[in-house]
């Protein structure tokens, strides 16, 4: 049996590594688990998003042997790549079946939120944070703050509402009630 004692998250912008485990955990969970098309995962800010990538080291209770693997991902785009909306945009939040259990999507979100608030003081802008909701975490969000904006739409075949987070710059602990 296997036991996690520790997680990081790591993130970047433009590592192969990096990008290759998010793109990994991204495929398994939304095209084979949730059957998304394929074709639709991959975008083109992969190369200018910034991925985060959760990896957690686990021990076997038996031998004490230990491993360490990728299993949660979320990535973050800044205000410039999509100039139309004038926010950062949260996208791509996956964490693998097996790990759910141990809240690592809220632990991703945390971190993202953490790099948008330093990003936005470093920039002087707001930290006004977009995503693209399927409908049924919306609520996952709604624990962080965020409020759904305007009506539900099909994004790839499958229901999702736009939500918006107006982050407060100051209080890094603004999130910890989610669950």
């Amino acid at each position: 049996m296997w036991k996690v004692v520790s997680t990081e998250v790591v993130y970047a912008r433009g590592d192969e590594e990096i990008i290759r485990e998010c793109h990994r955990i991204r495929k398994e969970v939304f095209h084979l688990e949730q059957g998304f098309p394929l074709d639709t995962e991959y975008d083109d800010v992969e190369d200018v998003a910034t991925h985060f990538l959760l990896r957690v080291t686990e021990s076997d209770t038996a031998t004490g042997a230990q491993t360490v693997k990728a299993v949660g991902t979320i990535r973050v785009t800044t205000p410039e790549i999509y100039r139309t909306l004038n926010r950062y945009k949260l996208s791509r939040l996956a964490v693998d079946r097996a790990y759910r259990e141990h809240r690592f999507g809220r632990r991703l979100v945390e971190h993202l939120h953490d790099w948008v608030r330093a990003d936005a003081r470093a920039t002087n802008r707001r930290a006004e944070i977009e995503c693209h909701s399927q409908i049924p975490v919306m609520g996952f969000y709604a624990k962080f703050g965020y409020r759904a904006e305007g009506p539900q739409f099909d994004e790839d075949g499958a229901p999702h509402q736009n939500m918006i987070l107006d982050l407060p710059l100051t209080d890094a602990n603004s999130d910890s009630t989610a669950d």
